[in-house]
């Protein structure tokens, strides 16, 4: 838990202080070097709505921004998140897992491909809704091995 929120934290900090800054300074994810993410991050929009793509440091992460600072940043090669009941949402066929516990930050991670991709989202300044919308399409490029299921599903799987 205390890990958690040193990462939120950290993750806020950079976002707040990358306002002004060329680059926004990130550390690479744990498989940030696979294949698949590079097929990600290369095709990364210039802009999603009114906030201008920005460079980053780390292999295989995206941010976009506006003149207040950073709003989002993106992750590829992240660990895949496991079995939750977290909200689960759809969109172009890629399922994203949402973790709203940092609100008005939230972490939202695809959910049944590996390796996984991670957007922090400030809800204050972007819909997630259109975040989700400019970069599902791209992450769909990483194979589905799972999808998420409601829980009705589950309930009848484990019966």
């Amino acid at each position: 838990m205390i890990r958690r929120f040193a990462a939120a934290a950290a993750l806020v900090l950079a976002l707040g202080l990358s306002g002004c800054a060329a680059t926004v300074h990130l550390e690479a994810a744990q498989d940030a070097n696979d294949p698949l993410c590079a097929d990600v991050t290369v095709r990364l929009p210039d802009a999603i709505q009114h906030l201008e793509r920005r460079w980053t440091d780390a292999q295989s992460t995206g941010a976009w921004a506006d003149e207040e600072g950073t709003a989002v940043i993106l992750s590829c090669g992240v660990t895949p998140p496991g079995p939750t009941t977290l909200q689960c949402v759809t969109f172009d066929g890629v399922d994203w897992i949402v973790d709203p516990e940092a609100l008005p930050m939230q972490r939202i991670t695809t959910y049944g491909r590996t390796p996984a991709t991670q957007v922090y989202v400030d809800t204050s300044r972007i819909s997630p809704d259109q975040v989700l919308a400019a970069v599902s399409r791209l992450v769909s490029s990483i194979p589905a091995e799972s999808r998420c299921v409601d829980p009705d599903e589950a309930t009848k799987v484990d019966e």
